[in-house]
């Protein structure tokens, strides 16, 4: 689903930059099993490209499609990376229906968007279609906790059934053959995870 205003604005403002770049790249990077350099990488729900940069200029990405469900997110993005229209494919769509072919990419990039579908698990399934034997899913997500407290009622939309935990976030995207054993990392109890996963050979 599609942000409110809100957390339209919070997305859109420098501190939202800062952290992604400064503390959830730092430790995608750390829990890795292996560089990505020179690799063909997606990002699902890319906001205003900040994202992508991170995946370009810190994990030294080839080349980068994404895509976000929000046409004014996609707008800015392609202002964003005008100048590497030769690396960056952009368009708007939705993680539940990824218009790639089996086992296009090195990496699949979830900053935070999980979260945000209704019917995640359809989300996991179209990732682990797209990514390569040996890809690496770099994920950071949102947890039930989080999402049950008031602020986040309050003040921001997302969907309420069927919310998932780290263990049970972890546990399908194991299920879908993708392997993250120690290679996660929770924050504040239950309420946020980064973890990095890699697709069976």
């Amino acid at each position: 689903m599609k942000l409110n205003d809100f957390e339209f604005w919070l997305m859109n403002n420098p501190l939202r930059a800062a952290i992604q770049r400064g503390y959830e790249a730092r430790w995608l990077e750390s829990l890795a099993f292996e560089p990505i350099r020179g690799g063909h990488a997606l990002e699902v729900g890319c906001g205003r490209g900040i994202g992508i940069e991170i995946i370009i200029d810190r994990f030294d990405a080839k080349r980068v499609d994404a895509f976000d469900l929000d046409e004014r997110m996609v707008r800015r993005a392609r202002v964003r990376h005008a100048r590497r229209r030769e690396l960056v494919e952009l368009w708007v769509g939705s993680v539940t229906e990824i218009p790639a072919a089996d086992a296009t990419y090195d990496a699949v990039f979830d900053f935070g968007i999980v979260h945000h579908v209704p019917h995640w698990r359809g989300a996991l399934d179209e990732i682990a279609r797209v990514l390569k034997p040996g890809g690496q899913l770099f994920f950071e997500e949102v947890l039930k906790d989080a999402l049950a407290r008031p602020s986040y009622r309050r003040f921001l939309d997302h969907p309420r059934h069927d919310r998932f935990d780290s263990a049970i976030l972890i546990k399908e995207v194991e299920g879908r053959g993708i392997h993250v054993g120690e290679h996660v990392k929770g924050f504040f109890g239950d309420d946020y995870v980064i973890a990095v996963g890699r697709k069976e050979a």
